[in-house]
């Protein structure tokens, strides 16, 4: 007899095969909707003040605080204008080390000497006070402390999402640590802010604002909710923890770029609109190289507000997905044998007067300023490449890492054939002043043209962890679930760190040694090129020869996500968030510690969903099956008069391989139990995370293994568990 959980799989395939495409009316034009439920410059036109206005601009630019009279302003035009878009409720929308956002919904329904009224004041607007206690805090918090405070970050607009105000914050402790991913990341961009001004004032005097800009590519897959529910590793852990390949994965490599399929395109179109309407400039939508894989990616934006809309997209695409009865995975591996996903961070830096400071120009002065902070960003990477590895390290990226997928644990930059020569080049330019056909030859012809067609300076590696492209970095090792914040915060400190040094050192050449400033600011570039030169690789980086190539260049190979939490510890990393003003020593080593329990928390999940997939589903289908197989036998050994069937019959075969594997799987699980037990009991974060990466993480190995080995075994109709093929098919 069949098992009931064979049962539910049957009947979620049946559910899942009824689905059809949900309709999606589209308008005539997306524009028209853009931004309608986001506060925005022009909805502060129609509801603000002239000062409150000022006030908030002041804020976003300068920095300056909003007086508590022009916060009562703006509070009270913003909940008019919210409540004309049928909101009720408003919230502090922040994001706690959780990885995740959090809210808290209050309605503007008050009662006041007797009369009820709609009551949102500036004390609201600015400040809330939500329990602290129960969000990883890195033991900044006590579990019994409550208090922490969210506040108001005008740069980054307030929306109405269903029928609350939403209005973006910090989240920080009693005693004022930072408690959250934005806080830091503000602090970052305003110190990369301040050192590339600094520096960009060398080639114009007029800049007087540089924002560091970022552009994410948002990789994500869809299965259909029916199936997604009946498997509870999936639900659980957000990935496949069993199941063998299918038969036909991404091997002829036709979904890459593809028709998108009915259901997905529906999906897509109602994500958009949800996009438009709350500010999400969604503009690139395709198909992935893996079966049931795709992306979405904007245009370009300010960092900080970028941030603010990936983890409100991620937020949509859940509850646009259950409205087409689909389900999102995240997670960086769901399935194994086919490519992970990632989240491309693409970034650069942008002046107000409208130039990226990374992209080449057509006159020497103009290529001196590209080689600037090109050169720059080289030797921020190179000084910190260990601390970017932590930044996007996890316990669910650790699969993709490496995986001849994504880039690898070893930190590199690709910048292309050309502009390796030409940096080869300027290593050998004399020392101090330039000559005159020095000057003549500091040219980047790195864009050619041919009619109509911007020919880019360079090819692409996808083997390479931070890649320039053109006009911007991109750092593609960030994993699909990572808030961007992280790996923002740590490049833009790194970067502005290394632009404040660069200007100390031009300076001294042109204070102390009577050099001009073309020729002092060649000279620092000339041995920063020289002294990153280790980093910048153009070769596989998939492949064994650059990981011995790395050793010998000292880079840093930092394999799973305890070992590279472990060098946010190290005294340069420390001293560098400290100096720059982003996170003070305490705010930093809480960090580690809520990243390494994070890690053994989610590695524990999958151990202990490991043994319940096991003991209550996997284990009892093998044994009913094997028991039809065993009937059967008797019978074969009744009919043939003897007791051979076992060993000779295909019957007999079949049941001692599943007999070998049930037994091996028993082992594995119970194995991989104790060590659980035993990693549980170490005393420290960091020594358990560590026991969890290398002494029970590489058990689950063995046990999906036999398992898989039974689903080929097994008769279909007693496996318990949605197969691949099963999954990876969507209409």
């Amino acid at each position: 007899m069949k098992t009931d959980f064979s049962q539910l799989r049957f009947n979620a395939l049946v559910q899942s095969s009824q689905q059809l495409s949900v309709p999606v009316s589209e308008p005539n034009r997306r524009s028209s909707l853009f931004a309608s439920h986001v506060f925005n410059d022009y909805k502060m036109l129609q509801y603000l003040t002239k000062d409150a206005i000022g006030a908030v601009r002041d804020a976003v630019t300068s920095g300056s605080k909003i007086d508590r009279k022009l916060a009562d302003q703006v509070a009270e035009g913003m909940k008019t204008w919210a409540i004309e878009m049928g909101a009720t409720h408003y919230t502090h929308w922040f994001q706690p080390l959780t990885g995740a956002t959090a809210e808290k919904h209050d309605a503007f329904f008050d009662i006041q000497d007797g009369q009820a009224l709609e009551i949102f004041g500036g004390a609201q607007l600015v400040q809330q006070e939500p329990d602290a206690s129960s969000f990883p805090s890195g033991g900044i918090r006590n579990t019994f402390e409550a208090r922490g405070y969210t506040a108001w970050d005008p740069s980054s607009p307030a929306f109405v999402y269903a029928t609350t105000l939403c209005i973006p914050t910090i989240f920080v402790s009693y005693t004022g640590e930072a408690l959250d991913n934005k806080a830091p990341l503000l602090r970052a961009l305003n110190a990369i802010d301040e050192a590339a001004t600094s520096v960009a004032k060398y080639f114009d005097k007029t800049v007087t604002k540089v924002n560091a800009t970022l552009g994410w590519e948002q990789e994500y897959f869809l299965i259909d909710k029916s199936l997604a529910t009946a498997r509870i590793d999936i639900t659980l852990t957000g990935r496949t923890l069993l199941g063998h390949t299918a038969a036909k994965g991404q091997q002829l490599e036709d979904h890459y770029f593809g028709v998108i399929p009915s259901r997905v395109i529906g999906f897509m179109s109602d994500l958009e609109k949800e996009c438009m309407v709350l500010g999400i400039p969604v503009k690139t939508r395709h198909n992935e190289v893996a079966p049931n894989q795709f992306e979405l990616a904007p245009v370009f934006e300010e960092a900080n507000l970028s941030v603010d809309h990936n983890l409100l997209l991620m937020d949509v695409m859940d509850k646009v997905a259950d409205k087409h009865h689909l389900k999102v995975l995240f997670h960086e591996k769901p399935f194994a044998g086919i490519n992970g996903s990632g989240k491309h961070n693409n970034w650069s830096l942008a002046t107000d007067t409208g130039t990226n400071l990374l992209r080449p120009g057509s006159t020497p002065m103009k290529n001196l300023q590209f080689l600037t902070f090109f050169i720059n960003t080289i030797k921020a990477v190179d000084t910190y490449e260990s601390l970017l590895r932590a930044s996007i390290a996890s316990a669910s990226n650790d699969h993709r890492l490496g995986a001849n997928e994504a880039p690898p644990a070893i930190f590199s930059i690709f910048i292309g054939k050309q502009l390796s020569a030409v940096l080869d080049e300027l290593e050998g330019v004399s020392l101090g002043k330039l000559s005159p056909e020095e000057k003549t030859e500091l040219k980047l012809n790195v864009v050619g043209k041919i009619p109509e067609i911007l020919m880019d300076n360079t090819d692409r590696n996808r083997t390479s962890p931070f890649a320039f492209t053109g006009n911007k970095f991109e750092m593609r090792g960030v994993g699909s679930k990572t808030n961007c914040a992280k790996p923002m915060t740590v490049l833009n400190t790194a970067v502005a760190q290394q632009l404040q040094l660069f200007k100390k050192e031009v300076d001294r050449l042109i204070d102390q040694k009577g050099l001009k400033k073309d020729e002092a600011i060649f000279n620092v570039l000339r041995e920063y090129i020289k002294s990153s030169k280790r980093i910048r690789f153009e070769g596989d980086g998939y492949s064994a020869a650059w990981e011995k190539e790395a050793v010998k260049r000292k880079l840093s190979n930092l394999r799973t996500t305890p070992e590279a939490v472990a060098v946010m510890s190290e005294k340069a990393n420390v001293n560098l968030f400290e100096q720059m003003g982003v996170l003070s020593p305490v705010e930093l080593k809480a960090r580690q510690e809520v990243e390494w329990e994070a890690y053994v928390m989610h590695t524990q999940i999958e151990g202990r969903v490991y043994e319940e997939l096991v003991y209550s589903q996997i284990l009892p289908s093998a044994v009913g099956y094997m028991n039809v197989l065993l009937e059967n036998l008797n019978k074969m050994n009744a009919v043939m008069g003897h007791v051979t069937a076992l060993k000779e019959s295909a019957q007999g075969q079949v049941f001692s391989q599943i007999n070998e594997h049930v037994q091996a799987l028993k082992i594995s699980v119970d194995t991989m139990t104790q060590a659980r037990k035993v990693t549980n009991k170490l005393a420290s974060t960091s020594e358990r995370a560590h026991a969890y990466a290398f002494e029970v993480k590489p058990l689950f190995e063995a046990i999906r293994t036999h398992a898989d080995q039974l689903e080929k075994l097994m008769s279909d109709s007693y496996w318990p568990l949605i197969k691949y093929r099963e999954l990876l098919q969507i209409r």
